[in-house]
């Protein structure tokens, strides 16, 4: 009872003082190890959420930690009127496995794609020195909170109460060839999409329409920006989803996964963008690529590489498909199974948040990606008995469900 009374104690204390922007699970987290979660009472929970795609390395990894550590006690921050070691390491491992040629460090994904928003206008502006170019994003996509990345968000409900947003964006339905190429004016300057589309239901961009993006985008001189936010660094089965497809952007966003943790982003450039767009004084951040962030890009790409993460995701990720894709069968209520790698949905024919929390109250860690589809963005390191464990606690939760629906 009186840990009870603790934890509901934290809960009203958190509402009190912090801003009601999240309808919060009510839990009170307070350790993690490997890839399970504890809560104050001691509750143990397997994590298929990871900080939504962030912690990919699973939680305690020691050479993680240390590499924190060591940074702390050399330096924390010094600001970009100097250069420091971890973001010049940082940025070499970086544009090693992208193939990119220039790195912006951020301090989130949603100031990658402002980055990225600013280099395309600023590309086509230094073409014709117009002010009218316009930028082609996703119907259902996601890009972030604040203004710049709300405009690109292809979803009405996260932009109806802020507009105007800014303006000259055009909307196109992903995977519709035909429905994008319509939209492409002589003011176009960029094409903006997700890989891979998360908060919108997880959806992949098939190969033959990224493509035909590439080779419109090399045609007219447009840029391509893919947001790989959540689906990159290793999470769909390559270090980054676009490199199944044969292609390379012109400007790339990433975050989440590339701090495991440390709030750190980026967007990078070849070298065409990056002669051709942002030039000192049009762009900057006061902690953007600061040691501490750097140094921790800098680690997990070490990680990545000696973990043979990307690997573990292939093998696993194949694995976690075949069990999602049993779950399509047996379950009438489930309709389909959509994803790559290590990021999967589950689409229902009703609202899942109740599976979530009948989840969650068994010790499974799950969240959504819209109101009927259930998201499995678990740690890189996870293995197939995690997996096992995870669809067993599921169908428990649906074997309830399914009780609750005869008893109505």
């Amino acid at each position: 009872m009186k840990q009870y009374q603790q934890h509901q104690q934290y809960i009203e204390e958190a509402e009190q003082l912090l801003l009601h922007t999240y309808n919060r699970y009510q839990i009170v987290l307070e350790r993690g190890e490997d890839v399970y979660l504890y809560d104050i009472n001691g509750k143990k929970y397997l994590d298929f959420c990871a900080g939504i795609a962030v912690f990919a390395l699973g939680y305690g990894n020691t050479e993680y930690k240390e590499a924190l550590k060591s940074q702390i006690d050399k330096l924390i921050h010094t600001s970009n009127y100097f250069y420091n070691l971890p973001a010049i390491s940082a940025a070499k491992k970086l544009t090693k496995v992208s193939g990119m040629d220039k790195v912006f460090f951020t301090n989130s994904g949603a100031e990658a794609i402002e980055g990225a928003i600013k280099a395309a206008r600023k590309y086509a502006f230094e073409k014709d020195k117009r002010e009218d170019h316009e930028i082609i994003a996703m119907e259902r996509s996601f890009h972030g909170r604040t203004m710049g990345a709300l405009s690109v968000t292809g979803n009405y409900k996260y932009r109806e109460a802020f507009g105007p947003m800014i303006g000259n964006i055009r909307f196109a339905l992903m995977n519709d060839w035909e429905d994008l190429e319509s939209k492409v004016t002589e003011r176009t300057c960029a094409i903006l999409l997700e890989t891979v589309q998360g908060e919108g239901g997880i959806y992949p961009a098939e190969k033959e329409f990224l493509q035909k993006i590439r080779q419109l985008c090399d045609e007219r001189d447009i840029l391509l920006i893919l947001d790989e936010i959540q689906c990159g660094m290793g999470r769909c089965g390559t270090m980054f989803a676009y490199q199944e497809y044969g292609i390379l952007p012109d400007i790339l966003t990433t975050a989440k996964a590339l701090g495991c943790g440390v709030p750190v982003g980026a967007f990078l450039m070849n070298q065409k963008t990056a002669e051709g767009s942002l030039k000192a004084g049009d762009h900057g951040t006061t902690y953007g690529g600061n040691p501490l962030a750097c140094a921790a890009v800098d680690k997990v790409l070490d990680l990545f590489e000696e973990n043979h993460i990307i690997e573990n995701v292939a093998k696993t990720g194949a694995y976690l498909a075949r069990r999602l894709d049993e779950l399509v069968d047996k379950y009438d209520f489930i309709t389909a199974r959509r994803g790559k790698g290590l990021m999967q949905g589950l689409v229902f024919e009703m609202p899942v948040r109740g599976v979530i929390e009948k989840a969650m109250e068994k010790g499974l860690i799950i969240i959504n990606a819209g109101e009927c589809i259930l998201r499995f963005v678990p740690p890189l390191v996870i293995t197939q008995e995690h997996v096992d464990v995870m669809i067993s606690i599921l169908e428990d939760c649906f074997r309830e469900c399914i009780a609750e629906r005869d008893q109505v």
